[in-house]
């Protein structure tokens, strides 16, 4: 059993994210604001007028699901992919948290959790909620990694234990989504060695290269 002890929210040691302003035009620079059905001003405004610092700009994944983001992410070159067995990718929504009732919003105080890496995610989602923090949906996990793509290290990536797939009889899915580096083994294929990576794993299972991405806070 890991220690469940509380830990601090900057165990990362990432730099502060890019100014709101910055993250805008990275967005619009990508054609998030497209996919979105949002105009480019529309996202310039909402940074402007945003009052927030070291926060993450967030598209509602309503408007902007994983499987259009996924193939934003770049890591040497390579685009981001979604694993082949996790086609039903956008069906894994928000559980046990709200997310702002608007197409942009801001995440606070995020969060790699690396200090819970050998976790399994049936021990970490307490622990968070003890220390008053939130886990990430998968969206806004990929939205961390276009704007600081150093986010995503070997070794040291992230599961995304916000989003979950409920199935039909109404219990959860035990596959639970994460973003890491491919190796370029099996189905992955060779040419995508190194590239952005979203992916599951298993509920009640530990990975020492897995952290818990969190935030403090939401607000629109």
């Amino acid at each position: 059993m890991p220690d469940t002890s509380p830990a601090t929210s900057t165990s990362t040691g990432l730099p502060a994210l890019p100014a709101l302003s910055a993250q805008a035009e990275r967005l619009i620079e990508l054609g998030v604001h497209e996919i979105a059905g949002l105009s480019a001003e529309e996202i310039r405004t909402f940074a402007a007028e945003a009052d927030a610092d070291d926060a993450l700009l967030a598209v509602h994944p309503d408007r902007a699901p994983a499987s259009a983001l996924a193939p934003l992410l770049r890591r040497d070159g390579k685009p981001g992919f979604v694993v082949v067995d996790m086609p039903d990718v956008d069906a894994f929504t928000p559980c046990a948290l709200d997310l702002p009732d608007a197409p942009l919003y801001l995440v606070t105080g995020v969060d790699r959790g690396d200090h819970m890496g050998n976790w399994s995610p049936d021990e970490a989602l307490p622990a968070l909620t003890e220390q008053e923090r939130t886990p990430l949906v998968l969206t806004e996990g990929i939205h961390w990694v276009l704007q600081q793509p150093e986010a995503l290290e070997r070794n040291h990536c992230f599961m995304t234990i916000g989003s979950r797939l409920r199935k039909a009889d109404g219990t959860l899915d035990a596959r639970t989504p994460a973003i890491w580096i491919s190796n370029g083994t099996g189905r992955d294929g060779r040419e995508r060695r190194d590239a952005p990576k979203v992916g599951w794993c298993w509920w009640n299972n530990r990975h020492t290269w897995l952290g818990f991405a969190s935030a403090t806070s939401r607000a629109h």
